[in-house]
């Protein structure tokens, strides 16, 4: 199967309120797994930098307070998800290294549980563009002041340099992230586009299909 039938099986089943992952696109095509995630290309935000340094936090020179400051960033929710309660966290995190060890261990073992969801953190990328250059994904923002080797955790802590895009950056047509605080919907820009319209936070999910000039071309809602 081409990779064309592949793009508009998965258009159909997002206009059926399915969304499909790499597993599902192995399984309906038969084509390998490292085929399929090139298909799909998952960006790292936030929450899932946070969850990486979470599995890791017993080497925190003060793990109660990064923890207690990655809970006032949202990580509660998810922790919940896997039924793990983030007091115990904090309790562990209290008792010492030993202790908060075993604690990251179970969260570890938590999430290795559910198939598919331990390849997806290892499967995260910072940034992505088209193969022609012309479009450029990020999770939240962008420093225009920086070249892109270089940005880091910009892509998805600093979000206030993507409204100065006044111009291509570094050679892409259009810039467009998948988070805004604002939670504008799609907003499209001279050389920018975000696509936010606050799912997870009452609004709802959005998605939408550019062309390679940075035009959309289809938009849908969830």
């Amino acid at each position: 199967m081409s990779l064309l039938e592949r793009i508009y099986y998965f258009h159909e089943e997002l206009k059926n309120s399915r969304y499909p992952n790499a597993t599902s696109l192995v399984s309906q095509f038969e084509i390998s797994p490292a085929t399929a995630r090139r298909d799909i290309a998952y960006l790292r935000g936030s929450q899932e930098e946070m969850w990486q340094k979470l599995l890791q936090l017993q080497f925190a020179s003060d793990p109660r307070s990064v923890f207690s400051w990655m809970l006032q960033q949202g990580v509660g929710p998810t922790l919940a998800a896997y039924d793990i309660n983030p007091e115990d966290g904090l309790r562990e995190a209290r008792a010492g290294p030993m202790q908060l060890t075993r604690w990251t261990s179970r969260l570890r073992r938590t999430i290795q549980a559910r198939p598919g969801h331990y390849d997806l953190l290892g499967a995260l990328r910072r940034a992505a563009h088209t193969d022609d250059g012309n479009l450029l994904f990020v999770n939240a923002g962008i420093d225009p002041s920086r070249p892109i080797e270089t940005q880091k955790d910009t892509f998805w802590w600093v979000s206030s340099g993507f409204e100065k895009l006044c111009k291509p950056y570094s050679g892409y047509r259009r810039v467009i992230r998948g988070f805004s605080p604002d939670q504008p919907g799609l907003l499209v820009g001279d050389f920018t586009a975000s696509l936010d319209g606050g799912c997870g936070f009452g609004g709802p999910l959005m998605a939408a299909c550019f062309a390679t000039n940075g035009e959309v071309v289809e938009q849908l809602e969830a």
